[in-house]
């Protein structure tokens, strides 16, 4: 009787370990992939792409669009971030630059990583960065401020559709994650 109990042991032990492997495998290969169609349908999430290369640069001037900035924060971060415009009107193909302003309010040295979104979701494959300081991390010192540049180009393939796009940064803490560096804080 002893040999049996045993037995179901090892069974019901690897069945609650199939079932494991089983949701795990359901969260990474459905859920994901559902998350990202339901983003777009819903237009959401934005994702831009990394820096742009500008291979040929042609303006369309038949039309304009309206560019949004947005600043959002992280309940665990700090400081002050926000555009210094708010809105451009821009031709497609047209190199454009704004910044925004970041201030560290406290009384230590942090680093910060900003993560872009576009809205409507289907706007962020032709909304190229140039430069961005997106692309790296943006270290103050207690108490400094920077405008952080932004060079984008929205794409003249740009569906004649979409009249305005909305890009928005969220701000992160990330002083304990970044490597430390020689110097580690920029003084700006």
């Amino acid at each position: 009787m002893a040999e049996r109990t045993d037995k179901g042991i090892f069974y019901t032990a690897a069945k609650l370990m199939a079932v494991c492997v089983a949701m795990f495998a359901f969260v990474f290969v459905v859920m994901v992939p559902l998350y990202n169609v339901l983003c777009d349908v819903l237009g959401i999430n934005g994702k831009t792409g990394g820096r742009y290369q500008v291979t040929e640069n042609v303006i369309d001037t038949s039309r304009t669009v309206k560019v949004q900035f947005v600043a959002n924060f992280n309940e665990q971060m700090p400081w002050e971030f926000k555009p210094n415009v708010t809105v451009v009107k821009v031709h497609p193909g047209e190199a454009t630059n704004i910044t925004y302003f970041a201030r560290n309010t406290q009384p230590r040295d942090m680093i910060a990583q900003a993560i872009p979104s576009v809205v409507p979701s289907r706007a962020a494959q032709y909304f190229h960065k140039t430069e961005c300081f997106c692309f790296n991390h943006q270290p103050l010192v207690a108490g400094g401020e920077a405008d952080l540049g932004l060079q984008f180009i929205v794409d003249p393939d740009l569906p004649k559709d979409i009249h305005t796009i909305t890009l928005s940064y969220t701000i992160f803490d990330v002083t304990e994650m970044a490597q430390p560096q020689s110097d580690s804080v920029a003084a700006r």
